[in-house]
């Protein structure tokens, strides 16, 4: 069974080239025109990963994304016209995990969903069973991907999630913001440090009891971040 992708936007045109290209490569493609239609969809289905339009009719991109997290941590990659830097932060900060500016290449496309499919993948495949990292009252189970503080799980997105193994895995070890940059979204990606701290910053929210005054990831000023063992 191929993967499951979601594509949702109001071009019909762009939708019907990104499905065929898709489905090439045994890819399963459902499409949604509307960010009502996508919300719906979304709930319905479990999808591998979405690529959302930020211009769409009834409900943009950025809501749908925020309330898709209200639910889900699927990938979701955010398609933009505009190459203004605030419109892909805004995504980011939204939950969305990449973004791809308008007009692209449909081999770009490709080469950003496998990069994110392969990295989800080693996720599921190589981890140990049963690991799980216990600091204070926050539980982390590297094989479910479930983040718990005390019996109450939290929401956080594969990218956050990512983020906060890693540290937590290597206590006391600090990551300049490249580094993470490089192994929580990979070599291939275009964006710049400040994606590590829009995604630390909302790590920070889901985890910490005072964001302002972390318990868990801390910052080392003028170097990065890390997580205190």
């Amino acid at each position: 069974m191929g993967r499951k992708v979601l594509v949702v936007d109001d071009e019909k045109l762009i939708v019907k080239g990104i499905r065929f290209s898709l489905e090439q490569d045994d890819m399963e493609v459902d499409c949604a025109y509307d960010g009502e239609e996508a919300l719906e969809m979304a709930k319905r289905k479990e999808y591998d990963i979405i690529l959302l339009d930020v211009m769409l009719p009834k409900y943009d991109g950025f809501e749908v994304c925020r309330q898709i997290r209200d639910f889900s941590n699927v990938p979701i990659v955010m398609l933009t016209a505009k190459g203004e830097d605030m419109d892909k932060i805004l995504g980011l900060e939204y939950g969305a995990d990449d973004y791809i500016t308008k007009p692209f290449n449909i081999l770009e496309v490709k080469a950003r969903i496998k990069a994110i499919m392969r990295r989800t993948g080693r996720k599921e495949n190589n981890l140990s069973s049963g690991k799980e990292i216990v600091k204070g009252d926050l539980r982390i189970n590297c094989e479910s991907r479930r983040v718990f503080s005390g019996e109450r799980e939290l929401n956080l997105t594969a990218k956050e999630f990512d983020l906060l193994e890693l540290l937590a895995m290597n206590p006391n070890k600090v990551y300049s913001r490249e580094s993470l940059l490089n192994i929580v979204w990979g070599y291939e990606y275009p964006g710049d440090a400040r994606t590590v701290d829009v995604h630390i910053r909302r790590l920070r929210e889901k985890i910490e009891v005072n964001p302002s005054d972390p318990k868990y990831v801390y910052t080392k000023w003028g170097v990065g971040y890390y997580f205190r063992g």
